[in-house]
């Protein structure tokens, strides 16, 4: 099976596990990313410092999967984007701590 397609399966299967609502994700709950030609999942773990965001993105069936790992105390926030054509906005998805919530949503783009 490609990386893609294990990325595609597992976010799939995450994502039916739980999906994010207003209420925000649980840890070790997963929810599925989709920024175009790059899709993955994320997902946080409660440590001593804040939550611990694990994101891993795949471009293309033969993309080599990237892993983003940010730590977020309450109020803060990591943006994932894609670059595109001139003229055209970039794809980005949102992910913010809200006090003990974590939240992951498509960004709202205001340059």
């Amino acid at each position: 099976m490609s990386i893609r397609s294990t990325l595609l399966a597992a976010s799939l299967v995450l994502s039916l596990l739980g999906v994010a609502e207003a209420d925000g994700l649980k840890p070790v709950q997963a929810q599925s990313i989709d920024l175009g030609s790059v899709v993955g999942s994320a997902y946080y773990t409660v440590e001593q410092n804040g939550f611990r965001v694990v994101s891993t993105l795949s471009q293309g069936e033969t993309g080599t999967p990237v892993r983003l790992i940010a730590v977020l105390t309450p109020g803060q926030r990591v943006l994932l984007s894609t670059a595109s054509e001139a003229g055209n906005e970039p794809v980005e998805v949102e992910i913010s701590r809200e006090a003990d919530t974590l939240v992951v949503r498509k960004a709202a783009i205001a340059y």
